[in-house]
């Protein structure tokens, strides 16, 4: 069975890393030095969830009640962080080819009012910084929950804004975490959280047969389950997961080129079989995203229930329940006309977010490849 989500393989070393994992203390310090290579400068700092790290950064730089640029297709978790402090957000709309937002379309969106822009590495695909940093007047925000290790001109994403932000689980099997990128002198002060039971199960949701159970019977009752922020005010990252992020970290660079080369295999097949793939340059493919067929835009979800039938589990994000332009409430909270935004409807209708674990093989892709050769021949 594959997965879209980080899974843990069991190994001698990754039973090691599970053990430390849960007994051992957190080793910061050096923590912090291996990523200060990275972000050099910065201070880091480790929340619950990268969106607690976007909250920081909006009371930071006094973004309340003020007015920033954004991208259409991005998870409507942000819409009430937008509400909780009166931000205005204008939404634009993204290439169909990277899922990014055109930077010559930030630069004309630009008014006085203006006073900051998100920029969102979409899957893993950075945008072309070198043209956001010709804008002139806004702050700039980096959204890097996708693109943990990816480059643009040899150097790390998240160093290119005034302050960035990561969600760590989304690459590395965390169970939850965020990282903040910002300048040396915010002094920050968070809580402490505990290893609960959401991180339990998350933490079992990183082995396949836990993932079956999860998908095949718990996807509905979550589905009646609010959708809540996790907490009310940011918050520190538990032991448990930093460690998890500290050990897995440890040999990432190699597993990331495995997975680029899969990927890129990957979509070459893909395009053989008629889907759109995102670009590929720079690209650290948190998620190994596509648009179907044009002329199956319609049977999307179909594609993907039949595809879980052959062991293959896909995910739609952002489908259409969670893109924030799609949101009802936001529809209605900012006046949004979906005319103006073909190109995010569009993918939030047709794409889907294969599997591609840093630990697969060829012929796993192989595997996946004729799966879905199998279900779109049915359809």
């Amino acid at each position: 069975m594959f997965f879209v989500h980080p899974q843990i393989k069991l190994n001698r070393e990754n039973l090691k890393r599970i053990f430390f994992s849960f007994l051992g203390k957190s080793d910061f310090v050096s923590l912090k030095k291996k990523l200060s290579l990275m972000f050099t400068e910065k201070q880091l700092v480790f929340t619950d969830m990268g969106r607690s790290a976007f909250k920081i950064i909006v009371e930071k730089l006094n973004l309340q009640n003020s007015q920033i640029i954004m991208p259409a297709y991005i998870c409507d978790i942000f819409y009430p962080i937008l509400k909780q402090y009166n931000i205005k957000p204008i939404f634009l709309d993204i290439d169909l080819n990277t899922f990014n937002v055109n930077p010559d379309k930030i630069s004309q969106s630009v008014t006085p009012q203006t006073k900051a822009i998100l920029v969102a590495h979409t899957y893993g695909l950075p945008v072309d910084m070198e043209r956001i940093k010709e804008i002139k007047g806004p702050i700039i925000i980096e959204d890097c929950a996708h693109t943990f290790g990816a480059r643009y001109q040899n150097e790390f994403v998240g160093n290119f804004g005034q302050a960035s932000f990561f969600s760590l689980y989304k690459q590395f099997p965390t169970f939850r975490g965020g990282l903040l990128i910002c300048p040396n002198n915010w002094d920050i002060n968070l809580s402490k959280t505990s290893f609960n039971t959401r991180d339990f199960i998350s933490f079992l949701n990183s082995f396949p047969f836990f993932s079956f159970l999860f998908k095949t019977f718990g996807e509905k009752a979550a589905e009646k389950m609010p959708r809540k922020e996790k907490t009310l005010k940011p918050s520190a990252l538990n032991s448990v997961s930093l460690n998890f992020f500290s050990y897995f970290l440890e040999d990432y660079e190699e597993p990331l080129r495995r997975r680029i080369a899969l990927a890129l295999f990957f979509q070459e097949e893909l395009k053989k079989l008629g889907l759109l793939v995102q670009e590929s340059t720079n690209n650290v493919f948190c998620y190994l995203s596509a648009l179907v067929p044009k002329e199956l835009e319609g049977k999307r979800d179909e594609l993907v229930k039949k595809l879980r039938r052959e062991g293959v589990f896909c995910t739609r994000m952002w489908n259409t329940s969670r893109t924030i332009i799609l949101n009802p409430d936001v529809q209605q909270e900012y006046n949004i006309d979906l005319n103006e935004f073909p190109n995010t409807v569009e993918a939030a209708n047709r794409v889907i977010n294969f599997p591609l674990q840093n630990h697969y093989t060829k012929k796993d892709i192989e595997k996946i490849i004729q799966a879905i050769k199998k279900v779109l021949t049915k359809l």
